[in-house]
This record gives structure tokens, sequence and C-alpha cells, in this order.
């Protein structure tokens, strides 16, 4: 029940901090600063493939969802 507990806050953890980097990626998009958002975008994929790589998530959500942020990058004029 500990390592459960640990493991739990753990996941909690990454994915709120995923879901932060995302919003902020999202707002520098909607916003259209592409440089932002493209230093924003490099540091939510790498916490993506952290998260894939320790099991959070698993991999080909990561691999989804590191496509459909790209995608709405190249969308900015």
């Amino acid at each position: 029940m500990r390592n459960s507990e640990r493991k739990r806050l753990r996941n909690r953890r990454v994915k709120s901090r995923l879901r932060s980097l995302k919003k902020k990626f999202l707002a520098l998009v909607a916003a259209g600063k592409k440089d932002d958002a493209a230093n924003a975008l490099r540091d939510v994929t790498a916490a993506l493939d952290k998260a894939a790589k320790t099991g959070v998530v698993h991999k080909a959500t990561a691999n989804r969802a590191k496509s459909r942020l790209a995608l709405r990058l190249n969308q900015i004029a």
C-alpha cells in the first residue's frame, strides 16, 4: 500500500506538470508567439518523453500528444 501511494502521488505530480506545460504552450500559440511557443514545445516534449519512460503515460499517448502539439505550432502563420 505504501508503494502504491508513493507512485500515485508521483504520477499526480507528473501529470499535473504536463497539464501546466501544455496550457502554457497553448497560451503562447493562441497569442501567436511562435519563438516562445517553440521553446515551450521543447519543454513539453521532454516532459512527455520522461513521463512515458517512467510509465506515467503510455508511449503511444505521449507520441500522439507531441504530434498534435507540433501541428498546433506549425499552424501559426
